[in-house]
């Protein structure tokens, strides 16, 4: 017929097909330019404003007071006395079992009575730190931070390079072995979590992570590592906060399972107990003490 169409010259789809595709909006694209440069921003580290780091030798101090509770075994008692901002002193009398160290870790501890004071001296000040420890068994120890300058110090330090990454440095000697050897150390720490990374020109590196659950649990763990002797160690444990207590324990790949209490009696007053059971060496431990003052 005149004017009609086959479907060879007009196919027709089965389907409405959809409407095309409209160009994006010019506040899409204003909005995109935005954010990107607000994350331009966020990017940027405002270097000379970054937050101090803390000390070289405390990197790697929130794993290890979760980690290494100061465990004892028989009674201890430790008194603190603040005698200015400045200085203060500590004495300390315990009574009880002590290990012999030994380097094997499969052999059973041996273990000899001990009655021991130890005598502490501390003087602080924004400047210098000078530290004195005496044993009635000879052993004296004291060592001393000394700020030359606000910007230079005579010990090992770190320094930030970014709001959550530190890094430092170590230069130390043995006099009476004749070595010489430096340790590089990293740091992560971010509201939640800490990680830090250590090594030692003599063979020895650890890493440990520290995470925060809540403000309460603090949940722990630690690889050491020992080039030399070809051993390697590890460790997990917590640490949670009670309104008047705090409670630390850990186990570690030898098989050694301990407990650390911190009670508070009354304001300066601290009940302490302590228990490990170290199933491969066949040896355990159990003390308890008090406290009297802030340690130091």
């Amino acid at each position: 017929m005149d004017g009609g169409m086959s479907c060879a010259d007009d196919p027709s789809p089965p389907f409405p097909l959809p409407p095309s595709p409209s160009p994006p909006a010019a506040s899409f694209d204003r909005e995109n330019q935005e954010k990107e440069e607000g994350n331009g921003q966020l990017d940027e580290t405002d270097y000379p404003n970054l937050p101090c780091p803390l000390p070289y030798e405390e990197l790697q101090i929130e794993a290890y007071t979760c980690l290494t509770p100061d465990l004892f075994e028989g009674f201890r008692f430790d008194y603190t006395k603040q005698l200015s901002k400045e200085f203060s002193l500590h004495h300390r009398v315990f009574m009880g079992m002590c290990d012999v160290p030994c380097d094997e870790a499969n052999i059973q501890a041996i273990k000899y009575n001990a009655a021991l004071y130890t005598f502490s001296a501390k003087y602080q000040n924004p400047r210098c730190t000078l530290v004195g420890r005496a044993v009635n068994d000879e052993r004296n120890v004291s060592w001393i931070d000394y700020n030359i300058t606000e910007n230079f110090s005579i010990k090992a330090d770190a320094m930030t390079i970014s709001p959550n990454v530190s890094l430092g440095g170590e230069v130390f000697k043995y006099h009476h072995q004749r070595k010489v050897g430096i340790g590089c150390a990293a740091r992560y720490a971010s509201d939640h979590c800490i990680g830090t990374f250590h090594v030692v020109s003599n063979g020895l590196l650890s890493m440990n992570y520290l995470q925060k659950v809540s403000n309460k649990i603090s949940l722990a763990t630690q690889f050491y590592w020992d080039l030399n002797l070809r051993e390697a160690f590890c460790s997990i444990g917590y640490e949670y906060l009670f309104p008047k207590c705090r409670l630390r324990s850990k186990i570690d790949s030898n098989g050694c399972v301990a407990t650390y209490l911190e009670e508070k009696l009354f304001p300066g007053v601290n009940l302490i107990l302590s228990a490990e059971v170290d199933h491969w060496r066949k040896s355990h431990r159990f003390g308890f003490g008090m406290s009297v003052g802030e340690l130091f």
